[in-house]
């Protein structure tokens, strides 16, 4: 009986570790942030892509959290504020920080 106990106990420790594992901080995304972020990253890439105006090769994006970040080099600056209201305009987008410059 004790060594079921300690069986149930161990397990339970474990099982406690490994949500801890999956959970975010401040500079480190959970694991469902982090597949959140891959699908907003890739709907802003397919916007900007669907953008006759953009070269979507010029542009990065990267997301954290909700926030996107585009940053490249791009031909005018129409077309940097094109791209980050495509980018703001991607459902579950929180804010957009625009580091691109004009070329």
């Amino acid at each position: 009986m004790k060594k079921m106990k300690a069986y149930s106990a161990f397990f339970a420790t474990l099982a406690l570790l490994s949500f801890l594992g999956c959970a975010s901080t401040a500079t480190k995304e959970s694991t469902g942030e982090y597949v959140d972020d891959s699908a907003i990253t890739t709907k802003v890439k397919a916007a900007i892509f669907h953008e006759p105006t953009l070269s979507s090769a010029e542009i990065k994006v990267e997301t954290f959290k909700g926030e996107v970040q585009l940053s490249g080099f791009v031909s005018s600056e129409s077309n940097i504020a094109k791209a980050v209201e495509i980018a703001g305009s991607v459902q579950g987008v929180r804010s957009v920080k625009n580091d691109m410059q004009s070329k």
